[in-house]
C-alpha cells in the first residue's frame, strides 16, 4: 500500500526514494521501480533495540535527507530519521512525537478513510490538496523470464490451461480466513472446468491448505511454505485469477492487476481494499462487523460463513469475461 505514496512522490523531478524496511519486504521493493535503494532495518519484531537504531540513525546522517516519512505510528519508528537530523520529518503524531516528528500532520480518519489515503495524503504539503488515489494504484514489475524459471523450479513447468490460485490463509487470525470447505468448493468446480489450482502461503497454511487439497481430491498443487515472497509473485503473475482472503497476497494480487476476488470477513474493506480495478470484494457488512478480531466474540463467525461459494464463482465469471 505504500507504493502509492511512492508513486506521489515521484511527480517530482528529481526525487531519490530511499525505503528503510525490514528484510522480508525487500523482493517487493524490488519490483517497484519508484523505490532507488532498500536500507535494511536490522530490528527485531517487537523489541525496542535502543542501540540498534542509534547505530542505524547515526550511520544515515551522512546521506544527507531532505525529508523523511515515518508511516508506522510508534514512537520507535521515528528514532532514527530524528538521529539522523533529517531536517523535515513528515507524519502523524502516533504515540505523542513531538519532536521526533516536526512535520506533524492531523489525520482525518473521515476524509482519508483507507490506509492508502492516509500514507499518500503524506507526500502533500500542509495546505497542499491530496494526490488522487485512483491515479497511484500499486503496480509490481516481474521478469517473464524469472516468472517462468520459478514455475520450472517448482516443478510446474508452463501451464497452458487457466490457472486459479487460491490464498486460504491469513497471518491475522481464523476470523480473516474464509472456512476451508468453501475454499474447496471453488476448487473443485475449477478443477471440473478443466482449470489448475495453486494453494499459495506461508508454512503457517499448510494445515487449511491441506485440507482443501484433501476434499478435492489432492488435485491441486499445494505451494504453501514452498515458495519466497519474490516466487509467490512471479506464480501470482501467471495465474489467471486468484481467490484470496483479506491478507498480503491479496495486495500483490491486485498490484499485478489480476482478476481477484477478496473475502472479507472480520476487517474493512473500506480501510485496506485492494487497490486495482479488476477486482470483486466479498464482505457482508453486519451488524458485529467489522470488529478487528483476530477470533469472532460470539463464536459463529457469521461474516464469513454467510459468503457463499457460488457468490465468488460468479464473481470469478463476471472478472474473467471482462
Amino acid at each position: 500500500m505504500a507504493q502509492s505514496l511512492y508513486k506521489a512522490l515521484r511527480r517530482v523531478p528529481g526525487t531519490t526514494i530511499d525505503v528503510l524496511t525490514p528484510p522480508a519486504f525487500e523482493p517487493l521493493l524490488a519490483m517497484m521501480p519508484e523505490v532507488d535503494e532498500c536500507i535494511r532495518a536490522p530490528f527485531r519484531r517487537g523489541r525496542l533495540g535502543l542501540a540498534e537504531r542509534y547505530r542505524l540513525g547515526r550511520g544515515l546522517a551522512g546521506r544527507a535527507y531532505d525529508q523523511a516519512i515515518v508511516l508506522p505510528n510508534s514512537w520507535k519508528s521515528a528514532l532514527p530519521p530524528w538521529l539522523a537530523r533529517i531536517p523535515v520529518r513528515t507524519g502523524y503524531l502516533g504515540e505523542q512525537r513531538w519532536g521526533l516528528i516536526n512535520d506533524v500532520r492531523k489525520l482525518d480518519k473521515q476524509a482519508l478513510p483507507t490506509t492508502a489515503q492516509r500514507f499518500t495524503a503524506l507526500a502533500a504539503g500542509v495546505n497542499e490538496p491530496q494526490p488522487d488515489l485512483d491515479t497511484l494504484w500499486p503496480g509490481l514489475e516481474t521478469d517473464r523470464r524469472e516468472q517462468h524459471a520459478t514455475a520450472e523450479d517448482l516443478g510446474l513447468g508452463v501451464e497452458t490451461r487457466p490457472v486459479l490460485v487460491l490464498c486460504p490463509g491469513a497471518h491475522y487470525g481464523p476470523s480473516k480466513q474464509w472456512p476451508a470447505v468453501k475454499f474447496a468448493q471453488i476448487a473443485a468446480t475449477k478443477l471440473g472446468h478443466d482449470w489448475q489450482i495453486w494453494l499459495l502461503g506461508s508454512g503457517s497454511d499448510a494445515a487449511v491448505a491441506s485440507e482443501i487439497n484433501r476434499r478435492c481430491g489432492n488435485r491441486c498443487i499445494d505451494l504453501t511454505g514452498r515458495t519466497s515472497v519474490a516466487q509467490a509473485v512471479h506464480l501470482m503473475a501467471l495465474s489467471t485469477a486468484v481467490v484470496s482472503n483479506d491478507s498480503g497476497l491479496m495486495h500483490i494480487a491486485a498490484a499485478l492487476a489480476k482478476p481477484l476476488v477478496a473475502i472479507f470477513g472480520s476487517t474493512d474493506p473500506r480501510h485496506t481494499p485492494p487497490l486495482s480495478k479488476n477486482h470483486r470484494i466479498e464482505y457482508l457488512d453486519l451488524s458485529c462487523s467489522p470488529c478487528f478480531k483476530r477470533r469472532c466474540p460470539f463464536r459463529h463467525v457469521n461474516c464469513l460463513n454467510g459468503i457463499t461459494p457460488q457468490s465468488v464463482l460468479d464473481d470469478l465469471e463476471e472478472l474473467c469475461a471482462s
